[in-house]
Order: C-alpha cells, then structure tokens, then sequence
C-alpha cells in the first residue's frame, strides 16, 4: 500500500533509554529502527514523539522515598507506574537513536515535561485531559488515519492509539514495528483494548 496525503506516521519514543543498555530499556526495543525507516519513505506525513523528563518528575522511583521502580502509586488522576528515571532531558538516554532517520519528521511531540504529571499518550497526558497539541496538529492538517509505531507497544504506543481513536480518527498500529514490556500481562491488554476500541493491527509488510 500507498499512505495518502491524509494518513500520518507516528513514531513512538524510539529513544536512547527504550533501547539496549538503556535506564528502561525495551527488550529488543532497537529492532523497530529499521522497519521505522523503511515504511517511513511511504509517508508525506511523520511525527515523532519524545519522552523528555525533568529529574524531579513524579513518575520516577527514585524521587520516592523507600520506593522501588514498577510499583504503583496513587495520584490525583489515578495510578502511577513508578520507572526508572528515564529519558531526562538534555540527556544522551532522552535523544533519538541514532539509527533513526528524523530527516522526514514535520513534528517532534515532547511529552512528560510537566514533573507533576506522565504522559505515556501522545495526545493527551496521563489525566486524559491536559493535550500535547498533536490532536490540534492533526485536526489542522487535515490528517485522518494514524498509523503507529514504536515504543512501547503496551505503554505509549497503546495510550496512543488509544486517544486518537476516541478522538474519532482511524487508527492502525504496525505490530512489527513496536516493541514491548509486557508487564503482567500488558501487551495482551494493549490488545483488547485495540479490538474493542477499533484500532486495527496490522504489519509493516503492507508496505512496499
């Protein structure tokens, strides 16, 4: 297939700390990088996002006292996965791979900025009400199908496509070009959740 002038890839969080060696590192998550580049020349359209943390962000382990990364908490807008501090900004762990080839991108999203607040989706942050400004993007550009990949397909690519399917956009996630945790069983809620919502699944083999 072809992407139309209406369709957009976004492209989750491929980032230094998601990747082998990295603080939070998905396994195998460095693979995505060259199905990302491929499929990308058959877009006009391409967003990236990046998580980029202050050090005193609340999602973060450490900066709760007796605390260990992958325990829950409760905040105002619900349950906390606390993570290993990740993806701080100015730092190497927050950059893009290197592999990666930004060129194409007409938009970089940066989420997570707020230390109060996470912010896994990359329309909405994690009280599914403060917007990262891409459904504005989107809606202005005319842009009605997102197609997804990335980082992590249970965490941010989920909450992702997620949003902008409620938002009433269509929306397809590339399976083989995400990676993910699969924490308690993650990646097979991230897929329920895609068949109840409408939010097809498909493979990068579809384009050529």
């Amino acid at each position: 297939m072809k992407a139309s002038d209406r369709d957009v890839l976004l492209v989750i969080d491929v980032q230094n700390d998601f990747c082998t060696g990295g603080a939070l590192a998905v396994p195998s998550g460095e693979r995505v990088v060259p199905t990302i580049n491929r499929i990308a020349q058959n877009f006009a359209n391409v967003v990236l996002t990046q998580d980029w943390h202050p050090r005193d962000h609340v999602s973060f382990a450490a900066n709760h006292a007796g605390r260990q990364p992958f325990q829950t908490i409760e905040l105002d807008y619900g349950p906390q996965v606390l993570w290993p501090s990740h993806c701080v900004q100015g730092t190497s762990g927050a950059e893009f791979h290197q592999a990666l080839e930004i060129t194409r991108a007409s938009l970089v999203v940066r989420k997570g900025f707020r230390p109060g607040i996470d912010s896994y989706s990359a329309l909405f942050e994690n009280d599914h009400r403060t917007p990262t400004g891409l459904l504005g993007y989107l809606r202005e550009r005319e842009l009605k199908t997102v197609f997804v990949a990335g980082l992590a397909l249970d965490y941010c690519v989920r909450f992702s496509a997620e949003d902008a399917r409620k938002a009433g956009l269509e929306v397809a996630v590339i399976e083989d070009a995400c990676r993910g945790l699969d924490l308690l069983g993650s990646i097979a809620a991230a897929h329920q959740s895609f068949r109840d919502l409408g939010v097809s699944v498909m493979s990068s083999e579809a384009f050529q």
